[in-house]
């Protein structure tokens, strides 16, 4: 796999475009460009298939941008009864962890503070929940050493890595171990230039306009001009819109809304938290510190009416709510002017009896009469599985050859085994984000030293990033580079302060499309 070959940019869509809208016919189009989408893009091309993958907007620009950014092993699914479920997230966060993405996903750990909030029984059961959670890793075989396991703390331990959390009544605390992504939008575009890098056509601002089994009406959002893209079998991956482009998927969103809070607000946390919700017995809210000055807290669960917003906005209602729940454990105050920032995910959930938060996160792959295989549901965890089962229905219904699927040993874009990682030079950060390729993104700083300045005083994106965003990663506008291929437009100050920056790079990098 080689750089030029995964480099995604504005010349190289508009030669594959072209192509595509000139009557070539591939075996698979894949519709949407979120985790499964991307994913199922590089499942396709992995097995031989000539493949094209087009979004109405960017990479990761619906849900798969708007997650915990975590790398969930199914324990919450295991207390539900759900093992298989559950066993399937372990052995896909094994996968990651261990194979395809180690660069990208690395072990977080986690401090549920034992306060008053959490008697003595509802510490048994955690402790319970944290033992066969480690057994789901084990049964995943996932090694220690990747993922450790869970331990009790003292009261002294759990203050010194979540110094915020009240002291008064603490008993102590319960460390356990999680899979953490460094972002979600950077594993879809690791995905997305994988895929390229195997042949795959990956364009983004191009809007499927109807759809059947053989291929879709087509409309580039960049220029007005519209085409058919004509394909063997066809895969709908958009997620909570899929109902908007076949008949007869039922879709019924949940909302899960995030704060972003500065690092200073919580002080120095060395572990992320579980905070139990109170008046429930086994639903907590997470703060997740991010390396980058910010911490997330969240989430919510909440049902969604009406029509699905392009970007949803976090409404006050769960701002209020996730503010309580960090009151009743923290021991400092956290303002509602202490919010910098809120996102708002909504979950692509199948619709079915009861409250969003019970419906299944299992994923359901649905062919319509028109022969389109529509993938819905599941987790980000999941992502690879799922594609995984759209590419197997599309090869059924498309009558294409019938290779396996490779992706649970195939690395993404920068993988390498975690010691190889550790030795490159370059900083741990980009390591981290960037993988293998971290040294050539380091080396741009030589090229031009203007480039090894930060996007914006306080912040760790370096103005280098933007221009690999423009020059391999796709990014086409301001909002490519700061809502997706980095993460500075979370906070809508700093998303202001940095649009200068963005701008100098789209001019530097020969990019003149605008979103």
């Amino acid at each position: 796999m080689t750089q030029s070959s995964s480099s995604l940019n504005a010349p190289r869509r508009t030669r594959e475009l072209a192509e595509l809208t000139s009557g070539t016919t591939v075996d698979v189009l894949v519709i949407g460009l979120g985790a499964t989408g991307a994913g199922a893009a590089l499942d396709a091309a992995a097995r031989g298939l000539s493949v094209a993958a087009i979004d109405a907007h960017d990479l990761a620009f619906g849900t798969s941008r708007f997650s915990s950014k975590m790398i969930h092993g199914g324990l919450r699914y295991l207390a539900q009864g759900q093992a298989a479920i559950a066993h399937e997230c372990a052995v896909e966060r094994g996968t990651l962890m261990t194979h395809t993405a180690p660069h990208l996903v690395r072990a977080q750990p986690f401090v549920l503070p034992l306060t008053p909030l959490t008697g003595r029984a509802g510490a048994a059961l955690a402790w319970a929940g944290f033992r066969a959670g480690d057994a789901l890793r084990a049964a995943a075989r996932t090694p220690r050493r990747t993922l450790p396991g869970p331990r009790r703390l003292s009261a002294v331990e759990t203050a010194r890595l979540a110094p915020a959390v009240r002291r008064y009544g603490l008993r102590g605390g319960l460390l356990s171990w999680d899979g953490a992504l460094a972002d979600d939008a950077r594993l879809v575009t690791a995905l997305a230039r994988t895929a390229a890098a195997h042949g795959a056509r990956i364009l983004t601002r191009v809007r499927a306009l109807g759809l059947d089994g053989g291929g879709a009406s087509v409309r580039d959002e960049l220029t007005g001009a519209t085409g058919e893209i004509r394909a063997r079998a066809v895969i709908n991956a958009t997620g909570v819109w899929a109902g908007g482009l076949v008949d007869g998927v039922r879709m019924r969103p949940s909302r899960g809304t995030h704060l972003v809070l500065r690092s200073e607000t919580l002080g120095h946390l060395g572990a992320a938290l579980h905070v139990p919700v109170p008046g429930t017995s086994n639903r907590f809210a997470l703060v997740l510190p991010q390396g980058d000055g910010r911490v997330y807290a969240g989430l919510t669960d909440e049902p969604v009416e009406g029509p699905v917003p392009d970007v949803p906005t976090a409404p006050e209602t769960d701002i209020g709510f996730l503010l309580d729940v960090l009151d009743s454990t923290l021991d400092v105050p956290v303002r509602r002017s202490d919010v910098v920032g809120a996102f708002a995910g909504l979950r692509p959930l199948l619709d079915g009896d009861g409250r969003t938060a019970d419906l299944s996160r299992k994923h359901a792959v649905l062919t319509s009469p028109e022969g389109v295989v529509t993938v819905v549901g599941g987790k980000l965890t999941t992502y690879r599985r799922m594609a995984q089962d759209a590419v197997d229905a599309a090869i059924t219904e498309g009558a294409l050859p019938g290779r396996s699927s490779t992706t649970s040993r195939l690395p993404l874009i920068g993988a390498a085994p975690a010691d190889d990682l550790l030795r490159l030079d370059a900083p741990a950060r980009l390591v981290h984000r960037y993988g293998t390729e971290a040294p050539a993104l380091r080396a741009l700083g030589t090229e031009d030293p203007s480039l090894r300045e930060p996007v914006l005083p306080g912040h760790p994106v370096t103005r280098a990033e933007l221009a690999w965003a423009v020059r391999h990663e796709g990014a086409l506008d301001e909002s490519d580079l700061l809502d997706r291929r980095t993460r500075i437009g979370l906070v809508p100050a700093d998303r202001e302060a940095a649009l200068p920056a963005a701008r100098t790079a789209l001019t530097r990098g020969g990019t003149v499309a605008r979103g």
